[in-house]
């Protein structure tokens, strides 16, 4: 019998089978954890897993380290005490950001509705994991079959006026992508896109999951949104404990009914650590299911009647390597790639299909996994690389000198993490976003091949990973953000990194008279980089290792004065020698693109300077440049600084000082999730209409 074929009822019923069996094998596990609690201890774990989690509590922002200082200070703890004392407070003192950070977390999770027989039947739950794919149970979306059957519907709730909410339906895509697993008892399956073209993702936000350690531990709360017995969403916050952790799943105490099945689990940082599938009932001693009221469960008394005594989830780490062993097309991996690189799923794309920007880099004495022929091809010169791929125009230059007039020149200059990237992919990326923004705007588009791209992605990157480490070679699962900036900071080659760390979260608003992050710990439990990471964070649509990584190569750049000059080099060779300039710049980008307007050649008139998601309003930044300080570039007639609010590495804008001279500031709203990309900042028709204006000059 297929799958399709098997009611909803027989999976569901098995999966909570499965879960009773694996309940009664783990009594007397449980009942350790359960005696332990009884006794005193908050946490019953082991030393390492309270270590590796309260490091994690601190590094994400779940906590604020001067406040773990202020409610230790009086007291004498060891390492393994501090650490229990840091999860309970996580658990007792949430910052205000809880709240509306929860509510984030719940816009991503959606009614599961079944059509059958002309009727709908609202039945379970999911929650979109990546721009384009939602998660939930295998016994809820067995099939594809089934799943064409069904569709999703999200803001399916109560507004703070406490009426209903407008839900937008979606489709369901299993054509495009359907992954399944009746052991793990999950679902990963595509969501078509809004009416507006915009996937579900960009609207309604989407959960990073992480294989990672430290997002849970024994007697921990955990959160759970849902939509019970397919009523409008709920939650069930806080008042639920952790007893059992096996190899692929979790048990707690929760109240949660059946049509719970395929909603997220989130700790207090609203990380999601399991996919809830099933209750456990209670049982007599012939293995008949009870009632609340003592009696033998029937089938006809409902789901209701039972009596609930533990609730299990599937451990997101689990379903993560699940995913990364599936036989895939470069297509489908592309879309398990955008799930982000905490997922771990994302490294063995790179060189098959255009990829998000890369947040979790390589950091000096991490291993790094082993590069794809594919991406070796692409980071070959045209001369090794052979004839079996189609060449694009030469060195990154446009395949047509007549654009513009033939004497206006359009050039890209790009940031950070670029390593490994088709030149040619990028250039239609940036393309893309610009007529996306000069369509809005009313203007011509532009064609990719009349625009110059310079690329240094793998030389920077090459120049970075070959400098000396003094970190010891550590696993991915055990090195945080905060760890890898402390690295970052010991190989600073000015000693400035820390420096550019805490101005930018100086100038988020982080304040500067509190106690000292590192006071009262040992073992670097609370590194000095903890906190401004976190506050960074915590303010921005960043996380704390693009932050990290990002100030650590603006730091090399600005700090090696053999990368900076090798990257402007590199820059020097794929450029115009004479005409009009109009310069786009972004990122790292906007940095190297102002040193290089010191050197353009006499024959090349900068016109129009771009300047988007940029660092250069700090100081440590700008006081760096080859000029030493704000000021206006040599030669730039107009300039246009644009940035996101919610865009970490603009932090220093708009640009105030006044040496910077006449330019013109604009803010725009990126969308969640693609705060930083160049594409969204060129897609607002404001930054495109000033491009576009000049391109199309007489």
């Amino acid at each position: 019998m297929s799958v399709t074929g098997r009611s909803h009822e027989e999976l569901h019923e098995r999966a909570t089978a499965e879960a009773a069996r694996r309940y009664e094998d783990s009594t007397a596990e449980r009942e350790r954890v359960e005696g332990r609690i009884a006794a005193g201890v908050r946490f019953p774990d082991t030393p390492d897993a309270l270590a590796v989690r309260a490091d994690r509590i601190l590094d994400r922002g779940g906590l604020s380290p001067s406040a773990v200082v202020a409610d230790i200070r009086g007291e004498a703890m060891d390492l393994p005490q501090a650490n229990e004392r840091i999860i309970d407070l996580s658990n007792e003192l949430q910052a205000w950001s809880f709240l509306p950070r929860g509510v984030r977390a719940g816009a991503t999770v959606a009614r599961i509705t079944l059509r059958r027989d002309g009727r709908e039947l609202p039945y379970g739950t999911g929650f979109l994991v990546s721009p384009r794919l939602l998660m939930t149970n295998h016994h809820v979306l067995p099939d594809e079959g089934f799943t064409r059957q069904c569709f999703a519907e999200f803001n399916a709730q109560v507004t703070v006026d406490n009426v209903p909410d407008t839900a937008v339906r979606l489709e369901f895509a299993p054509g495009t992508f359907f992954a399944a697993d009746q052991r793990l008892d999950f679902a990963l399956v595509a969501v078509t896109p809004t009416q507006d073209g915009r996937p579900p993702g960009d609207v309604f936000g989407w959960n990073r999951l992480s294989v990672q350690l430290g997002k849970l531990v024994l007697g921990e709360k955990v959160n759970i949104i849902g939509h019970p017995n397919g009523r409008l969403k709920e939650i069930v916050l806080r008042d639920n404990a952790v007893l059992v952790r096996l190899d692929d799943y979790v048990q707690y105490l929760t109240d949660t009914l059946p049509g719970n099945s395929g909603s997220p689990v989130f700790n207090d940082q609203w990380e999601v650590v399991a996919l809830h599938h099933s209750g456990v009932p209670k049982k007599d001693d012939q293995g008949r299911v009870l009632r609340k009221d003592g009696r033998p469960w029937s089938q006809g008394d409902g789901d209701d009647a039972i009596d609930w005594v533990a609730n299990e989830g599937v451990r997101i780490s689990s379903i993560l390597k699940h995913l990364a062993r599936l036989d895939l097309d470069p297509g489908r991996r592309a879309l398990l790639a955008e799930m982000g690189p905490d997922s771990g799923l994302d490294q063995s794309t790179a060189g098959l299909a255009p990829q998000p920007e890369r947040t979790t880099p390589a950091v000096p004495g991490v291993p790094t996994p082993a590069v794809p022929d594919t991406l070796v091809t692409a980071a070959m010169p045209e001369s090794e690389a052979g004839t079996t791929r189609t060449q694009g125009p030469k060195k990154g230059r446009p395949a047509r000198g007549t654009a513009f007039g033939g004497r206006r020149h359009l050039v890209f200059l790009h940031g950070r993490d670029q390593q490994g990237k088709e030149p040619e992919d990028l250039r239609r990326e940036w393309t893309s976003g610009l007529n996306r923004g000069l369509t809005l705007a009313a203007l011509p588009t532009v064609d990719p091949e009349d625009v110059w791209f310079p690329f240094y992605g793998t030389r920077l990157a090459d120049l970075v990973t070959g400098r000396e480490s003094t970190a010891q070679p550590v696993g991915l699962d055990e090195v945080s953000a905060a760890a890898a900036a402390e690295v970052f900071a010991a190989e600073s080659p000015t000693g400035s990194y820390e420096q550019l760390l805490y101005e930018a979260a100086a100038r988020a608003g982080m304040p500067q008279n509190g106690p000292a992050a590192t006071e009262g710990f040992g073992a670097g439990l609370v590194g000095a980089l903890h906190r401004p990471l976190s506050w960074l964070a915590a303010r921005s649509d960043l996380d704390e290792w693009t932050i990290a990584v990002f100030l650590r190569d603006v730091d090399l750049y600005l700090g090696d004065n053999a990368v900076r000059q090798a990257v402007l080099d590199s820059v020097l060779e794929t450029m115009p020698a004479t005409g009009e300039l109009v310069l786009v710049t972004h990122s790292l980008g906007t940095v190297v693109g102002v040193d290089l307007l010191t050197r353009l050649p006499a024959g090349l008139d900068p016109v129009l300077l771009v300047t988007a998601g940029s660092p250069l309003g700090m100081d440590g930044v700008n006081e760096r440049l080859l000029a030493h300080g704000p000021h206006r570039p040599p030669k730039v007639r107009d300039w246009v600084n644009v940035w996101c609010p919610t865009d970490a590495v603009a932090v220093g804008c708009p640009l105030e000082d006044e040496r910077w001279g006449k330019l013109t500031q604009l803010a725009v709203q990126n969308g969640r999730d693609r705060v930083h990309k160049i594409d969204e900042y060129l897609a607002h028709p404001g930054p495109a209409k000033e491009i576009g204006t000049v391109l199309t000059r007489p």
